[in-house]
């Protein structure tokens, strides 16, 4: 595939493209930032006018953080990036490849969290429970076309979101300083497990086998915890929908 990565960071998307050249000339690279969509419209342009016609789009940007509970510009920080982020690639690519009609496929980074409430109150797995949600239903809108939808929630994966701040607009103000809360423990687990997470490249080949295999849901970590929370999570709706049906 030619593939066209775009990034907030500049000088990361420049070593990206950089170290991709080594076994794969066609990479390119735009700098963007997906809470603008306008900046989605421009990378998509260069995108077609790099390459051609686009067939599959990875809304993979997202940050962590917002964890103080109640800073609104966290949460429109966290929501404007996991969030509205992944609707403007959506709203800018889908029509394009519903237009070309060779077909596609479109994959959403959402996270286990999408899939648990086990972290208490906080704008990163309600912007992921979200991000599940939407890729839901855009399946589901899609497949009729020939385009697949796949939502991506992974476990704990070797990245740098734990330092996603690095990158935060100015609009957005200064990072607020955690407050102690019920989070604070899985927040501490957390930073753990990302350092022990898994490669990128494993979290990649699992991601294209799904588009390969038009799958929905794609996890990298199904068993243990992650899956016990999530059952935990399903039982309780369930057993709830059955105390209703009783009266």
């Amino acid at each position: 595939m030619n593939v066209m990565l775009a990034d907030i960071e500049t000088d990361a998307l420049a070593a990206a493209v950089e170290s991709l050249h080594e076994f794969a000339p066609r990479v390119r690279g735009v700098a963007c930032d997906v809470t603008d969509p306008l900046g989605i419209e421009r990378a998509a342009k260069m995108s077609y006018e790099t390459f051609g016609n686009v067939h599959v789009v990875c809304n993979n940007a997202g940050v962590g953080g917002g964890f103080d509970n109640f800073s609104l510009e966290n949460w429109r920080w966290v929501l404007d990036v996991n969030v509205m982020g992944v609707l403007h690639g959506i709203s800018t690519f889908v029509p394009h490849i519903r237009a070309h009609g060779e077909g596609g496929h479109i994959v959403n980074t959402a996270s286990v969290a999408g899939m648990q409430a086990a972290q208490g109150l906080s704008p990163y797995p309600a912007s992921k429970f979200a991000v599940v949600s939407m890729s839901e239903g855009l399946a589901t809108e899609l497949k009729p076309l020939g385009i697949g939808v796949s939502v991506l929630c992974s476990g704990p994966v070797r990245t740098r979101i734990l330092e996603s701040s690095r990158n935060r607009q100015e609009r957005y103000g200064p990072s607020a300083p955690h407050l102690e809360s019920p989070a604070a423990a899985w927040i501490s687990q957390i930073a753990e497990n990302v350092q022990s997470g898994l490669d990128p490249m494993d979290v990649a080949a699992r991601v294209l086998t799904a588009i390969r295999e038009d799958d929905l849901y794609v996890f990298t970590h199904p068993s243990g915890k992650w899956r016990a929370k999530t059952e935990e999570r399903f039982a309780a709706i369930l057993a709830a929908m059955d105390k209703a049906a009783a009266r």
